[in-house]
């Protein structure tokens, strides 16, 4: 149907709408600073994210409801971001709703900020040894735990959408790979040198819940773990910002406007 739709866009003609395209996600989805960034009330969405690409370019309305910070559980509640509150991001889907995006799971968990900010710490004091994975070995939830979590989050969310849009063409999206196989980069990711194999499996085991949950939904899956290697952080071409925020280009530890067009390019292709 939805080839149908745009075929119908596409030929211009004046009594069909544009199919609609909801983008739900977190700020790998947003692209904060990517330019030109709209504040947004803190969800810091960039109009050369992949869902503005993809949008512009296959003839869809969009509603891009993705946020900086979210998590699978604001797919259904209120985000609260810098004060201002911001509805369930599934609001914006209903049944008439024909393509939908959704990358998210980062934050669930605390994943994200335990890799980027709890281990970069600890690094700092111990720059010659393994100190996050030592520190999560003796965790009460280690990380192990906490990827199961989100997996459960996922598969629950991923329900959700199917059940509010039983017709959409949903496409799920992965995460990048963010650290290299090997080698390091203290200067732009500054975690222990030693904890960079343990860093890189989470980030490999996050991509794969993704990739799970999508299977299990029925949905088309993005994966841009295979599709960034050799673009990580510490890459001569990376897709992915180091630890100094540049204005002008991505907030630390997020995509540059390469990856949001890599994205884009890979939903048209499904599309």
């Amino acid at each position: 149907m939805l080839l149908l739709l745009l075929g119908v866009a596409a030929a211009g003609c004046a009594e069909e709408e544009d199919p609609t395209y909801v983008a739900l996600g977190d700020s790998f989805t947003s692209g904060p600073l990517i330019p030109t960034n709209d504040h947004a009330g803190g969800c810091l969405r960039s109009d050369h994210n992949y869902p503005s690409l993809v949008a512009q370019e296959a003839g869809l309305e969009l509603v891009d409801v993705s946020c900086s910070g979210a998590r699978t559980a604001d797919l259904t509640g209120t985000q609260t971001v810098f004060g201002n509150a911001h509805p369930p991001q599934l609001d914006a889907v209903d049944p008439d709703t024909d393509v939908i995006t959704v990358g998210i799971g980062g934050n669930d968990e605390d994943v994200a900020s335990l890799l980027f900010g709890y281990c970069a710490s600890l690094g700092a004091a111990d720059p010659t040894g393994t100190p996050c994975t030592l520190q999560d070995s003796a965790q009460p939830v280690p990380m192990a735990a906490r990827l199961q979590t989100v997996r459960t989050n996922l598969d629950a969310a991923f329900a959700e959408i199917r059940e509010r849009a039983p017709e959409a063409e949903v496409i799920a999206v992965g995460y990048p790979q963010l650290l290299p196989a090997q080698g390091s980069c203290p200067d732009r990711l500054p975690i222990a040198p030693g904890d960079y194999a343990w860093a890189r499996g989470l980030n490999a085991e996050l991509n794969d819940a993704v990739a799970d949950a999508a299977s299990r939904a029925g949905f088309d899956f993005v994966d841009m773990w295979a599709a960034s290697e050799g673009h990580d952080i510490c890459a001569a071409e990376p897709w992915v910002n180091g630890a100094a925020s540049d204005p002008e280009a991505a907030l630390a530890f997020h995509p540059f406007a390469v990856y949001e067009r890599e994205v884009a390019d890979r939903v048209l292709d499904l599309l």
